[in-house]
């Protein structure tokens, strides 16, 4: 049975780009609505009265649409519906290790270094909130260190974040920093590991829609859609 997805997600969302991430490594098609969610459309409350994105909806053509809200769980309703290809891992290790991974970044590595960020960078120009904190942009800086220095030592042991295999830990590694990038604030040099690893998320299929990700008024670093950087 076909199945219709629309996703209702912004483009510079680091959770949203996770979703759009895992949808196009299981090769499921999808058409995608760009939200506004700072200003609260009444169409993105009604699907989920937080207001937050991202949000998939799943139309089998019988019976009321599947409403999937946020990110935890659309990507846990991917693994469980289409469980192929696997991208918790396989083995009960390396499946713990993608969670307290992804969390990792849902949580400390948001509230320490990205959302400091990405709330200078992005949120108050979209709200017109006035001009970046420089505090708190070195603030999230200098926790950006710190995170990279943590996965380099990682990735200099592990071929990707979780282990063996691509996982939805390097997903949600590559969602994160990925929307740093785009704003040119990652120092890629001082972290080789993580900058080799970043080429090969960045070069497979499911990435390239993200390379072509603009918003107006917020133009991309040189390097952002550049596979060999």
């Amino acid at each position: 049975m076909s199945v219709e997805r629309i996703l209702h997600h912004f483009p510079l969302d680091p959770v949203s780009r996770q979703v759009r991430l895992a949808l196009g490594e299981k090769r499921l098609p999808f058409a995608e609505v760009s939200v506004k969610y700072w200003e609260r459309p009444r169409e993105l409350t009604k699907l989920n009265p937080s207001g937050m994105i991202p949000v998939l909806v799943e139309n089998q053509g019988e019976g009321p649409p599947l409403v999937l809200c946020e990110g935890r769980a659309i990507l846990d309703h991917l693994e469980e519906a289409y469980p192929e290809p696997a991208l918790l891992g396989r083995e009960p290790a390396e499946r713990a290790e993608a969670r307290r991974l992804m969390t990792w970044f849902e949580t400390k590595f948001a509230f320490e270094a990205g959302g400091y960020l990405l709330h200078e960078k992005v949120e108050k120009r979209l709200m017109g909130l006035g001009a970046p904190d420089l505090a708190n942009l070195r603030q999230g800086k200098d926790a950006l260190k710190v995170h990279l220095f943590m996965l380099d030592d990682l990735l200099q042991a592990r071929e990707w974040l979780a282990g063996r295999r691509l996982s939805l830990a390097d997903f949600a590694a590559a969602a994160h920093l990925s929307v740093i990038d785009y704003f040119g604030d990652v120092a890629w040099r001082d972290v080789p590991a993580v900058k080799t690893w970043y080429m090969k998320v960045k070069s497979r299929p499911c990435f390239r829609p993200l390379l072509t990700d603009r918003w107006p008024g917020l133009a991309p670093a040189g390097h952002y859609d550049n596979l060999d950087f």
